[in-house]
């Protein structure tokens, strides 16, 4: 199972970046304790917390509208670590 899609890169999650905060999209299915895992064993950081949510995303089309549920979690890393940007 892919556990990270990718680094989310927005204006909030820069400015997440000062507080040693960063954002991923996830699998729908992930919970907080195996992010935590897999992240502080691929990015070899300890992780303090975590925070998720479900995003919504709305399409539209003549016919009917869709409607998707992505997961967003931000991870708090303890003050000593850091993940490198842009690792795709």
């Amino acid at each position: 199972m892919e556990k990270s899609k990718n680094q989310l890169i927005t204006e909030k999650s820069i400015r997440l970046l000062q507080r040693n905060q960063y954002t991923f999209h996830v699998d729908s299915k992930l919970t907080k304790t195996e992010m935590k895992n897999w992240i502080e064993q691929f990015f070899d950081v300890k992780v303090e917390g975590i925070n998720s949510s479900r995003v919504r995303t709305r399409r539209k089309t003549k016919s009917s509208s869709n409607s998707t549920s992505k997961k967003k979690m931000i991870t708090r890393l303890q003050s000593n670590y850091f993940i490198p940007l842009f690792l795709n």
